[in-house]
Formats: structure tokens, sequence, C-alpha cells
């Protein structure tokens, strides 16, 4: 068995440490939760500052172009296409995710084949894509149908599929969906897909238009490291961009929006799924982000990454499996590490009485921040961030947790309390 001199070793020799300086992380802390909230890049408390006292404060209206408020959207879409396999231009940053799931899926379901009437999509797909769906299925008659295994998903790829959207990397489990294979299929039975990548950009190697996907979307605030409520990204295959008006057809989506004319028409390509004026602080922020991810580049870029985060993962696998069965904690994550994100899913069998929930509150209260996801079963939840997380920090992590369970600190009444976000 590893020690835990094993894993600084391997921190020593890792080529990647040295991006964790791009980052604010608190002192005593083990932030094992960047597939909720990205941790703060340094730069973004100076840009932060440049953009609302010189660029507002000084510039006022006038920094719209003279700091090229206007191409932020574009600017840092094209940045976010390196890591999604997209090409320069079909990349946009608007809104939420939410907001861009509805554009694509609208856009998706009217350019289906006539007749079809079938969305389908994973029951444990993270709610707002089915709440969206369901929204949208609604409003063009259309059927909702979930999968809970792969052998359903392929009995619903035939005729009467319309769109099939899927998150590509499952939030609870951390399962990958193989892109590449799924469009395919979905292709050949004449239907469409929507990816969502929120728990993909910036964590595994995406490859967009080399899968020939037709939508995708994704947040800009967890492994893009955006900052909380970061605006999403939508991406369209060039084959679709200039078919659809996408629903929200807000004004700077509009082909000319300063004519300010009475009727719209859509910007060609990307740029019609704009809505309204961007955010600008939220903006600089997620380009911030966005480049500590180039920042590795250097080392390998995504692929790098990628290994490293495999690494951490395994690792994090290894030591629960010997230190942690005694108490029930069973791993409900892929072991297959090419079926697996950038997360680790535990359950504890035999739970009760909210200890699930209390387990993680007194394991956050030691330092170590993961988050619990409630379902069935319900999940202590962790992510692994190659950009800013250490091996030793893993070993700690999974010492801490054993010594919440075998001292049950999780009993105390105060770890039972549960607030408004979990």
């Amino acid at each position: 068995m590893k020690t835990r001199h094993d894993f600084e070793h391997m921190d020593a020799h890792d080529p990647l440490r040295s991006l964790k300086k791009q980052f604010v992380l608190p002192p005593a802390t083990i932030y094992l939760d960047g597939n909720s909230l990205g941790a703060m890049p340094f730069d973004a408390v100076e840009r932060s500052r440049q953009v609302v006292e010189d660029e507002w404060g000084v510039g006022l209206i006038r920094s719209w172009n003279d700091a090229h408020w206007i191409e932020l959207p574009t600017r840092i879409g094209d940045k976010i296409a390196t890591l999604i396999g997209a090409g320069k231009g079909e990349v946009v940053v608007a809104d939420s995710t939410s907001l861009n799931l509805y554009k694509v899926l609208s856009a998706a379901i009217r350019l289906a084949p006539q007749g079809r009437k079938l969305i389908v999509s994973e029951r444990e797909n993270f709610p707002t894509d089915l709440y969206m769906a369901q929204s949208l299925a609604r409003q063009h008659g259309f059927t909702l149908q979930l999968f809970d295994s792969p052998e359903e998903l392929s009995d619903l790829i035939n005729n009467e599929l319309a769109v099939l959207m899927l998150t590509q990397v499952n939030y609870r489990s951390g399962l990958i969906h193989d892109m590449q294979t799924l469009t395919a299929q979905v292709h050949a039975a004449g239907a469409l897909t929507v990816w969502d990548l929120c728990h993909s950009a910036g964590a595994i190697p995406v490859d967009l238009l080399g899968a020939n996907a037709d939508f995708a979307v994704g947040c800009g605030y967890k492994y893009l490291n955006g900052g909380p409520g970061a605006p999403a990204f939508v991406w369209v295959n060039p084959r679709h961009a200039d078919k659809f008006w996408q629903p929200l057809s807000g004004w700077l989506g509009h082909e000319a929006p300063f004519a300010f004319t009475t009727d719209y028409q859509p910007a060609p390509g990307i740029r019609r799924y704009i809505c309204g004026t961007p955010p600008v602080i939220s903006l600089a922020t997620l380009e911030c982000g966005v480049d500590t991810l180039l920042a590795a580049e250097k080392f390998g870029g995504m692929v790098a990454l990628r290994h490293k985060s495999l690494e951490l993962s395994s690792a994090f696998i290894d030591l629960v499996d010997t230190r942690l069965a005694e108490f029930g904690v069973r791993v409900q994550s892929p072991r297959d590490p090419a079926l697996r994100g950038s997360q680790v899913s535990l359950s504890i069998e035999g739970e009760r009485d909210g200890e699930t929930y209390a387990v993680m509150q007194a394991l956050i209260a030691r330092g170590v921040i993961g988050d619990y996801r409630a379902g069935a079963p319900n999940l202590l939840r962790f992510g692994f961030t190659p950009l800013y997380l250490g091996f030793a920090e893993v070993w700690d992590a999974v010492e801490h947790l054993y010594q919440v369970l075998q001292g049950e600190e999780w009993k105390q009444g105060r770890f039972h309390k549960q607030g408004a976000v979990t």
C-alpha cells in the first residue's frame, strides 16, 4: 500500500504543479468541489478591479468600443472552442446553460425530420435539462422519454426519434457517454443530438467537430473557473447555424443591432444565439478562468490535464477501497478510467437518518470541501481538478473522511441541519 510519502513524491514530480499558483485557495483547505464551482483565479481580482474602476469608472459607455466589451462573447467563445474541439467563430458566451439549452433544443426540434415527436434523455440527466425538455415538449406536442440503461437507450434510437439530449458526463456518477458513437447512431437513425458539456468542458478532452455533433451547451463556473453564476456558452455545428431563428431573438442577436430596426433579422452563424446585453464583469472573470486552462497548453493541454485527473481520481478510489470499506463506503463512479469523468461519487451502505449529508458536513468542517447529492443512493461527490489539486491532498482527504466515520463525528446535531444549498 502506498504511503503519504509516496503521494508527496508524485507531487514533487508533477509537471503541472506550477499551475496551482494561478489560484486563490484558502489555507488548510482541500478543495474537491471544482465540479460545482471552480476556484478563483488570482487574475480575476485585478481584472475585476480594472473593469469596474478603469473601464466602467473612467471609460464609462465608451468602453463598449475602447475596452472591446462588445467583443467579449465571441472572443471568449473562441478560447472555449479550443477546449471543446470546435472551430473559430463557432462558440459564443451568453446567458445561462438553461437558456442556451432552450435555444438549441428549440432549434433541434424545428430541424428534426417531419412527423417525429420523440425527445430522449437520461433519467439521471441534470434536472434543469429535463425541465427545459419537458417545457418544450409541451409547447411543441412532443414526448420526452427517459432511459435508465444503455440497453434502453439503444432501443430508443429508431425512426421515431427526433432529438437525443444528453449530458456527456453524468453529474451524479461521473459516467462518460461516448459522444462520437452515440452521435453516429443517432444520425444513422435520421435524428439530431444536443450535448450538455457542463461536466466535461475543461475536465476531459472534447471533440465536437470530430464527433460531428449537432448542438452543445455548457456552463462557465465549474471546470472553466469563471466564478459563481458565470455566463454559459453555446455551440452549433456550422451546417445548422443559419437554418433557424433561435426563439430568444434578442437585440444583440440581430444582424445589425445598432440599426434599431423594428423587424428581427438574425445575425449570421453563432452570433444569432446571443440574446441580451453581455454581463461584462462576469465575462471578464470567466476569461480569467478559461485562461487558467489555456496555460496548460505548454504542458500538453487537455490531454495532460486529463491524465493527471485520472491519476488523482484513481488514487482516491484505491484509498477509499483500502481505508473506508469497513464503514460501508462504496464507489458509485465507473472504475474504468476511460468511462469516468473528473469526479468520484461515493455512497454509504445502509445509510439512514441523513447520514450521508451529515458526513459531508463534518468533512467540510475539517476543511475538506466536496458536496452532497440527494437521490438513490445519496452521494458524497468529489471533483478532481488537476490545475490546483495535489496527490498528497487526496491522501489527506481520505484520511479526514476515515476520521469522520471512525469517530462518528457526523452524528453531531449541527451537521444534520440542511442549508438552502446542499
